[in-house]
């Protein structure tokens, strides 16, 4: 039986904005994290994801009071990511109101805090995050929001994370992302094989037959939207309802 495909909406936070680029560079603003956040779950999105875009350059994560209000109006999965080092820092994103954390720069730097973190809070709390870059027939896994490259194999590291204790993945295309213009088929097809810990596809959603398409080849667990959602290209409701029609189990 097809698994039920998560719909996931990505907020991108700087300095208090919703913001979006291409490529994660470029960025521009586009709303408020709380009222996008609102409208999304209102509008019938599964999870919600927020990301501190520029966490790693100032060494923390500033969005635990947007969590806070957020998780006044918003009754749904919430994960928080970005300048995320420690597990004081778990601590305080789950107690401001956080269902998950993701961690992507400190797993790299210390992968034995994804192996801490899961054997005190449970791995259906650990999001292990991946920024994966196309390099001459293999992909590499970047940090610091897409900026620094660490010499690592994407799918390699996939596994690994597993191994340490990851409850899901969330695997972001750097190259497509921004784009919607569609999936890299290749990077995820590759990962969904290693893996058998869930995956959260982000970076190039640009419409429901896309996706449809791409769960014509791995049998998707999440979709996270970004571009589509804040420039209301579709409305939540818009992309389940032309899944639904293309076969796929979602929740409506």
């Amino acid at each position: 039986m097809q698994k039920r495909a998560r719909i996931i909406a990505r907020i991108d936070v700087k300095n208090e904005y919703v913001i979006k680029g291409i490529h994660l560079e470029g960025l521009r603003k586009v709303g408020d994290p709380i009222e996008l956040a609102r409208k999304y779950y209102h509008a019938g999105v599964d999870e919600i994801l927020f990301m501190d875009a520029v966490a790693s350059l100032y060494g923390r994560n500033n969005l635990f009071h947007i969590i806070e209000m957020a998780c006044r109006e918003v009754f749904i999965p919430i994960t928080i990511g970005g300048g995320i080092r420690s597990v004081e820092d778990i601590d305080k994103a789950l107690k401001s109101g956080a269902d998950k954390i993701s961690l992507n720069t400190q797993a790299i730097k210390q992968p034995e805090l994804i192996t801490k973190a899961a054997e005190i809070y449970g791995s259906q709390c650990i999001v292990a995050s991946i920024e994966a870059k196309y390099k001459n027939g293999w992909w590499e896994a970047y940090v610091d929001n897409g900026r620094e490259e660490t010499g690592i194999d994407v799918v390699e590291w996939a596994q690994e994370l597993e191994r340490l204790g990851a409850g899901e993945i969330l695997l972001t295309s750097v190259d497509m992302e921004g784009t919607k213009k569609g999936f890299d088929q290749a990077l995820i097809e590759q990962v969904y094989r290693k893996v058998n810990i869930p995956v959260i596809i982000s970076g190039g959603a640009g419409s429901p037959a896309q996706v449809a398409a791409l769960a014509k080849h791995v049998d998707l667990d999440a979709v996270a939207f970004a571009s589509i959602l804040h420039y209301n290209t579709y409305t939540v409701n818009e992309i389940k309802e032309q899944l639904v029609t293309e076969g796929m189990n979602v929740r409506i």
